[in-house]
C-alpha cells in the first residue's frame, strides 16, 4: 500500500468515518484522507463505528466487511433501514476473495468498493469521486434539468427521484443510472458501456451493473420479477422502454 503522493485537495473538504479493525490500514488511510484536506473519524470495531455514525453523520463513510462485534455489513443494513444513514455515500473495503459479500453489500446499497490489497491513492481518488457525485458536481453527472417518464420524475439538481409523487430512496448509483435510462430510452446499453457511461469506470466487476440494475428495479417496477421499464436484452444489455400508454417520451 506504498504511495508516495496524495491528491490534490479537494476544494469541498468532507467528514469522512473509517471503520476497520486493521489498526496500520486505518492509519494510512487516515492519512491520506487527512493529506487530502479531509477531517477523519476512526473507529476499531462495529459497535463503535456504528456509534460515531449516528452520532457525527458523517459526508462519507469507508467500511470494512470483516470486523469484530458487528460486522460492516449488518452496519450497512442498520444504516440503510434508517432516515439519516439512506443516503449515506458508502465505500466497502473487501477482500479479493469475498465476491459473495461484495455484492451483497452493493444489494445493500455500498457506492463503491476497493478490495484489498489496494492503493491508498486510489481509495481517496475513489472517496472523491463518490463526493463528487453526492454533491452533484461529478464530471460524469445528468446535465441540469428535470426529467419525466410516465409516474417517475428527476430532478438532477437536486438529486431527487419520485415515482406517483412519492420520493424514492436511491443511492449514488442508483439515481446516476436512472438518470442516464431517462435520458436514452429504446435504446440498449452492454453492461461494460454502462460502467463506463454512468459510472465513469473503465475497469471492475461487470457483476456491479447486474446489482444497481436489480435494485433499481426493485424500486420503481410494479413487479421488479416481471419488469416493464427495464428490460433486460439477453445476449446485449439493458434497455429502458417507457411504459406503453405514455405520450410523451423523457425530457
Amino acid at each position: 500500500m506504498n504511495d508516495s503522493l496524495g491528491p490534490a485537495a479537494p476544494p469541498d473538504p468532507a467528514r469522512i468515518l473509517v471503520i476497520d479493525d486493521d489498526l496500520t490500514v486505518g492509519e494510512v488511510v487516515a492519512g491520506y484522507l487527512t493529506r487530502a484536506g479531509h477531517r477523519v473519524d476512526r473507529a476499531c470495531d462495529g459497535d463503535h463505528g456504528l456509534e460515531l455514525a449516528r452520532a457525527h453523520r458523517p459526508d462519507l463513510l469507508i467500511l470494512d466487511l470483516m470486523l469484530p462485534g458487528i460486522d460492516g455489513l449488518e452496519i450497512l443494513r442498520r444504516l440503510r433501514a434508517t432516515a439519516d444513514g439512506a443516503h449515506l455515500p458508502v465505500v466497502m473495503l473487501t477482500a479479493k476473495g469475498d465476491e459473495a459479500d461484495r455484492i451483497l453489500g452493493l444489494e445493500l446499497g455500498a457506492d463503491d468498493y476497493v478490495t484489498k490489497p489496494f492503493s491508498p491513492r486510489e481509495l481517496v481518488l475513489r472517496v472523491q469521486s463518490v463526493l463528487r457525485r453526492s454533491r452533484g458536481t461529478a464530471p460524469t453527472a445528468p446535465a441540469p434539468g428535470p426529467l419525466a417518464s410516465g409516474d417517475i420524475t428527476l430532478d438532477p439538481q437536486a438529486r431527487r427521484a419520485c415515482r406517483a409523487g412519492r420520493e424514492l430512496a436511491l443511492t449514488l448509483r442508483e439515481f446516476d443510472l436512472l438518470a442516464f435510462l431517462l435520458r436514452h430510452p429504446g435504446t440498449v446499453f452492454p453492461r461494460q458501456e454502462l460502467m463506463q457511461r454512468v459510472w465513469g469506470w473503465d475497469f471492475g466487476d461487470l457483476s456491479t451493473v447486474t446489482v444497481h440494475v436489480r435494485r433499481l428495479r426493485e424500486k420503481i417496477e410494479d413487479d421488479p420479477a416481471a419488469p416493464r421499464l427495464i428490460t433486460t436484452v439477453w445476449g446485449v444489455g439493458y434497455r429502458y422502454d417507457p411504459v406503453a400508454d405514455e405520450q410523451d417520451g423523457p425530457k
